[in-house]
């Protein structure tokens, strides 16, 4: 059987996606693009997913004017012809920050959040580049990735490529990545962070970059970090530090509702997904009705 015959059939079961290091590039872009689409439906209204054109008016037909242009209800209630017109939105340069840390590896789930983190950093930046947006991937571990905005398909491809595979001994960079990537823009852009908030400097640096740029924080968790552990004694270790510490069955690894709870008194929009269930309906709303809907600071 074919790597292309074990590809989930349908995107709205996204609890069966593979690891993306699992797929070959084909493959990998086949399942981004049908991520893509589902994350699109019904989300005309975000900057990142809409068509990349406002209504600005209508005028008389003229020969010539494609039909799908038509302007249909003004055209039944005055009986004469209209068209559309319509304006392109300014670009602005989508930051998208992912989080390839230890942490970000280990998991309690079939699914981890390292693997969550990719397949949502990868459908978003396609549907930034539907929208005319140029995409920048930046790596937030200790792997480097060419930071160049890119319009092109096969430019974030590249940028993802040595991201897609786990890694248990990366240390984490993200608060260092954050503020590079909010100095090095030269006008107000998106910037996406996708990653656990396991470094302590990323807060500080969200909140930094939320006062010029559009900031959103896509805060991935495990079972196991949002739910008492259930296992008696656990002695445990810090996968990027190091560190090791004592649990007992009452001990939560950690509290995803006040890391949000800070993000947004930051100015930055921010979501949990957990990577035991399924993430598609609520991104799908964060991106609509929250994430990218304000106008970028200028």
């Amino acid at each position: 059987m074919s790597p292309a015959a074990t590809l989930p059939a349908a995107t709205s079961e996204d609890l069966g996606l593979p690891a993306p290091e699992s797929l070959a590039r084909g493959d990998f872009e086949i399942v981004i693009r049908r991520l893509a689409d589902d994350l699109a439906f019904g989300s005309d209204a975000s900057r990142l997913v809409g068509s990349g054109l406002e209504y600005a008016g209508s005028r008389p037909y003229v020969p010539g004017d494609p039909v799908r242009m038509l302007h249909w209800r003004l055209t039944a209630r005055t009986g004469r012809p209209f068209v559309r017109e319509h304006e392109a939105l300014k670009r602005t340069c989508v930051h998208l920050v992912v989080d390839t840390s230890a942490s970000m590896a280990t998991s309690s789930t079939a699914r981890s959040k390292h693997d969550l983190a990719v397949w949502i950093a990868s459908a978003v930046g396609l549907l930034a580049l539907r929208r005319l947006s140029p995409v920048a991937v930046v790596g937030a571990g200790e792997r480097r990735v060419p930071h160049r905005p890119s319009l092109s398909r096969s430019d974030l491809l590249q940028s993802l490529e040595p991201l897609r595979a786990r890694a248990f001994e990366e240390s984490t960079r993200l608060g260092e990545a954050i503020r590079a990537v909010a100095a090095r823009a030269e006008r107000a852009s998106v910037i996406l962070v996708l990653s656990d908030l396991h470094d302590p400097d990323a807060v500080a640096a969200i909140r930094r970059a939320s006062q010029r740029h559009d900031c959103a924080v896509i805060q991935l968790v495990d079972p196991a970090e949002a739910r008492p552990l259930q296992a008696g004694f656990l002695r445990g270790r810090e996968p990027e530090t190091g560190r090791t510490f004592l649990a007992t069955s009452r001990t939560r690894l950690g509290d995803p509702d006040s890391a949000r709870r800070e993000l947004l008194t930051s100015g930055a929009d921010a979501i949990v997904l957990a990577t035991d269930e399924s993430f598609l309906p609520p991104l799908r709303r964060f991106l609509s009705s929250r994430g990218f809907q304000r106008g970028s600071r200028r």
